[in-house]
């Protein structure tokens, strides 16, 4: 069987996003989201165990959060190679894991697709600001390059909550504080409270899981100080209902109305599978206006789709014109168009 850094060099060789590790069959790679063996000989569970194994000494780690509750995040870095993401987990008894592969440095935003009004988001001095999308949509990079702008263009403070790290970030024109849940503060709530008395100006959250935590967010948006966090919604309309619905019914109105102050911009984005072979992205855009904020307050988010097609004029720019876009550049073909809009029928009219 091959060893842990065979595996990990193949991966990142071939441009593997993740690996695999699951006893009963190969190691697997996932590339351009199919899954690809990487290894001829079917693991058993005491060769999983091994390589689960492996990983914890290679990051330094002991396995006693692994051991205690059967799962565990962390990340770890191999000179020369990568940046590695963990998730080990137990399946049928035996130990697996899947290892998101990283690349050392901050990737290029146009390279990575992502348009110039979301980087613009960096000059933002204060508010909300929530990048969204489902599992694996690039959100982690999103967010990075935009921290990586401001490191790079404003003397300030930034921490990050993250779970695991990432993207490491080197102290450029600003101090960026990067912080690793379970291990440098114990969740995101305690971790968000202790920030705010380290004079920040930034605030990277890599997730809001509860109301208690998106109520803090929202203080400190309030408060002067420019919070960017990450949602798992798809959607601007999504994003609204699940950060109002995560309170309890009595509070909603009254958080409906704070999150119609504080919130700034909502950028939502998915990859979609591209005629070369690779994976593009779409983006949806929704700056706050007069016309949003009362609709957020009166409870009339399921209209802000159409708030949003109508302000480009104001830089917003719907998903379905994202992917329309990506249609009519020649990046995606219309099938892909059609199963990846949130209006198949309109789409369908459009596509010509």
């Amino acid at each position: 069987m091959a060893d842990l850094m065979d595996y990990l060099r193949k991966a990142v060789e071939c441009g593997a996003s993740d690996i695999f590790i699951v006893a009963g069959g190969p190691v697997c790679v996932k590339l351009d989201k199919s899954v690809t063996p990487i290894g001829e000989e079917r693991i058993l569970p005491d060769a999983s165990e091994q390589l689960v194994t492996e990983i914890y000494e290679k990051a330094d780690r002991p396995m006693t959060q692994f051991q205690q509750s059967g799962d565990d995040d962390f990340s770890f870095s191999i000179g020369g190679l990568a940046r590695f993401r963990v998730n080990t987990y137990r399946q049928r008894g035996s130990m697996a894991a899947v290892v998101r592969v990283v690349a050392f440095g901050i990737p290029d935003w146009k390279e990575m697709g992502i348009p110039a009004p979301v980087m613009d988001l960096a000059s933002s001095s204060h508010g909300l600001i929530l990048v969204t999308g489902t599992a694996g949509s690039g959100k982690s990079t999103t967010q990075a390059c935009i921290i990586d702008r401001i490191n790079h263009t404003r003397e300030c403070h930034i921490i990050t909550m993250e779970n695991p790290i990432e993207y490491l970030h080197r102290n450029d024109r600003s101090i960026v504080s990067q912080r690793e849940i379970s291990i440098d503060t114990e969740d995101y709530l305690s971790g968000l409270r202790a920030c705010l008395r380290q004079a920040p100006d930034v605030i990277l959250l890599g997730e809001m899981r509860d109301h208690e935590t998106i109520r803090t967010a929202m203080t400190a948006a309030e408060t002067g100080h420019l919070i960017i966090a990450t949602l798992h919604t798809k959607g601007t309309v999504n994003t609204i209902d699940r950060i109002v619905d995560s309170f309890p019914s009595e509070q909603q109105a009254q958080v409906r109305t704070q999150l119609s102050m504080v919130l700034r911009t909502v950028v939502s984005q998915q990859l979609l599978p591209s005629t070369s072979g690779n994976l593009v992205p779409a983006f949806e855009i929704m700056h706050m206006n007069n016309a949003i904020k009362s609709l957020i307050r009166d409870n009339k988010s399921h209209q802000v789709n159409n708030a949003i097609a109508a302000g480009a004029g104001e830089g917003m720019i719907s998903m379905d014109q994202s992917i329309l876009a990506l249609y009519q550049s020649g990046q995606i073909d219309k099938e892909i168009a059609l199963s990846h809009a949130d209006n198949q029928e309109q789409m369908q009219r459009r596509l010509v």
